[in-house]
């Protein structure tokens, strides 16, 4: 095309008015999925928490000892304690503005980066009070410090005044925040008081010196609409609670206490609470700095190490060899647990702070945990062995599934009836491998080239998998395709699926970056959250994260998964030398095994996004997958109705 035409045909220019600067808190509303982890009922809930956390560090660093969580009748939340109030006299930076005005109006504003005002807290990145003012339409702050009540006033992010004095407070101090969360930007989503009444009874479990008062206006079936939290035994209490009946190997948990600072020279400490019970599954719950981390970290690991060891030197003390073949997967199995640290700085994983990352935690609740676990197994003989049995069993039975498995795969396929099309492992035991579901033959080609012979197995579909939700039994039965993904995996399906008969690791879907590949892999989720939900629970499912585009200047190289990595990287540079060449991947078929292998199945350079269901509100995601994959297409289109404004981009 002459260059006339291409300038005729391009709609604008590119220059200098074209770069967008987002201020003051303008990002968290464009994009509040980087703040709060989505729009959804949890990230909306995650804003109750950002608040309560401010009050939880002022309770924590020794200020507070009272905090009130009120939930009013037009869904907006009020919480209050007794702490110092935030600061309201003018800030040294900003000397037109309030301190309290920069902390609610300004990302990454706080009284946590210095370490002066709190040892330990569970804010640190500055941005959990602005973010929830950005996200609500309405929020009002009042501090009573020195005897005197101020109130400062803001909707979406924007004062709506100074701070202004309106009266005494002679027996009144600490700050209250009521908010009211933006339906622009949650839609239809409500809080829930049940949610809500948890929240608030763990938070005063994790801190025994405070005292946690909860009223809701709002009535939610047997959820209390006024309660009082205080628990000075902290988290044995939680547990020997959450436990209730369930017949338990010790009689009472394994718990203590351990300050940093005398064992380690180290500021903040650890509280955990552990008990073996063959009436439910394992779980541990844990906490830094009263923040839950529900993907776990270096303090969990540091505790299971320190219980690991514990056990296994007390099997050796007594002379039982079978002590030594002890994982930490069997200590979890029937281990119920829960751990809660506080330390200085903390280092998480994204802003929802799902998972710690801080190094040395490892090591201080290792460190902490294991000694104590020693005599306290000493001193208690009856409890120990009784645990060590348990445990020891629990391995034996993991040894002979193993076991069973490695002779299973050794004569596959005289034992099992495996479809023509798989291209299977040569691993002898399920451990460490993946089996690809890969869209169509030519995506299979390339696969076929790019995986590991000895851990990566591949399974192409063609075509579209059936929509099981609301399919006749026969109907399922008779499909190829399942037929094949079952015969695959070695299990049934329904209630004729037994995890211990899965033949791989993880299960990933590697469908195309497109709408086509997306809802292929919906239907897959679809199918494995209906028909071997355990699957999904025991962690074994996942998507790929294949890209979308490959550019490259000169020698260097970079693949990018979606349009917005594509207009950043390309206003940057590559760092090499000429023009910038884009590729787009029109599907993993046109992707060459080096591409392949690199971006998307070699564990050490892909990205794996695996596939859970959320804890709280299990039952909300059956409602969810039956509105979107379901038979009736007026409730798919209430959803798209209520969730369209939400999408600002698409890429058909």
């Amino acid at each position: 095309m002459p260059d006339d035409l291409l300038a005729s045909a391009a709609p604008t220019e590119y220059d200098a008015s074209s770069i967008e600067v987002l201020e003051g808190l303008e990002p968290v509303r464009k994009r509040p999925g980087m703040y709060i982890g989505g729009t959804d009922e949890r990230a909306l809930h995650h804003m109750v928490a950002e608040i309560l956390d401010n009050s939880m560090d002022e309770a924590v660093a020794g200020h507070a000892n009272r905090i009130e969580v009120e939930l009013h009748e037009d869904y907006a939340i009020t919480i209050r304690d007794n702490g110092r109030g935030i600061p309201i006299d003018p800030h040294p930076k900003f000397p037109g503005k309030s301190a309290l005005e920069v902390i609610l109006c300004t990302l990454h504003a706080g009284g946590k980066f210095g370490g002066d005002a709190y040892e330990t807290s569970g804010g640190l990145h500055g941005v959990g009070a602005s973010v929830v003012n950005a996200l609500s339409d309405s929020m009002v702050v009042q501090v009573a410090r020195n005897k005197e009540l101020f109130e400062q006033r803001f909707s979406r992010g924007v004062p709506l005044g100074p701070v202004e004095k309106i009266g005494q407070a002679p027996n009144r101090r600490g700050t209250s925040t009521t908010f009211h969360a933006d339906p622009e930007i949650f839609g239809s989503h409500r809080f829930k008081p049940s949610r809500l009444l948890k929240m608030v009874r763990s938070k005063a479990y994790l801190f025994s010196g405070v005292e946690i008062r909860w009223k809701s206006a709002i009535k939610e079936g047997d959820t209390p609409t006024e309660a009082t939290f205080h628990f000075p035994g902290g988290l044995a209490d939680y547990l020997t609670e959450t436990l209730g009946t369930a017949s338990t190997y010790a009689d009472r948990p394994f718990g203590g206490t351990v300050d940093f600072k005398e064992k380690f020279g180290a500021v903040g400490k650890v509280e955990w609470a552990i008990n073996w019970t063959p009436s439910r599954d394992g779980f541990i719950q844990s906490y830094c700095n009263t923040v839950p981390t529900p993907e776990g970290g270096t303090h969990e690991a540091g505790f299971w190490a320190a219980i690991l060891k514990g056990i296994k030197a007390y099997g050796e003390l007594i002379n039982n060899r079978k002590a030594s073949q002890i994982t930490r997967d069997d200590l979890m199995t029937g281990g119920c647990a829960v751990v809660s640290c506080f330390i200085r700085e903390p280092e998480f994983v994204g802003q929802t702070k799902d998972r710690l990352a801080t190094t040395e935690a490892q090591r201080l609740v290792e460190g902490s945990v294991r000694d104590h676990f020693d005599n306290w197994l000493a001193a208690d003989t009856k409890s120990a062995g009784a645990i060590l049995d348990f445990v020891i069993l629990r391995a034996e039975e993991r040894l002979r599934r193993r076991q069973e498995k490695e002779t299973a795969r050794k004569s596959a396929t005289k034992k099992l009836r495996l479809p023509g099309k798989l291209v299977d492992c040569s691993a002898t035991s399920r451990e460490g491998t993946e089996l690809f579901i890969v869209e169509g033959d030519s995506a299979g080609g390339s696969a076929k080239m790019a995986r590991d012979r000895k851990t990566q197995a591949l399974l192409p579909l063609r075509g579209k998998i059936l929509n099981v939700l609301g399919a006749a039994s026969n109907k399922l039965n008779s499909n190829a395709e399942i037929s094949d993904l079952s015969q695959a995996l070695g299990v049934g399906l329904g209630t004729k699926f037994n995890i211990d008969d899965l033949r791989y690791d993880k299960i990933i879907i590697m469908t195309d970056a497109d709408v086509d590949g997306a809802h292929i892999a919906s239907l897959l989720m679809t199918f494995f959250f209906t028909q071997m939900r355990p699957m999904i629970d025991h962690g074994h499912l996942y998507l790929a994260c294949p890209p979308l585009y490959r550019l490259t200047q000169g020698a260097r190289r970079l693949y990018v998964a979606d349009d917005t990595e594509k207009d950043r990287a390309m206003a940057k540079g590559l760092g090499g030398k000429g023009k910038i060449d884009v590729q787009r991947f029109k599907g993993l078929g046109e992707m060459d095994a080096k591409d392949l292998k690199e971006t998307t199945m070699d564990p050490n350079s892909r990205k794996l996004i695996r596939v859970t269901i959320d804890e709280d509100e299990p039952g909300e995601t059956g409602d969810l997958v039956e509105r979107l994959m379901g038979k009736k297409p007026e409730m798919r289109f209430q959803y798209i109705q209520e969730n369209a404004r939400f999408v600002e981009e698409l890429d058909v």
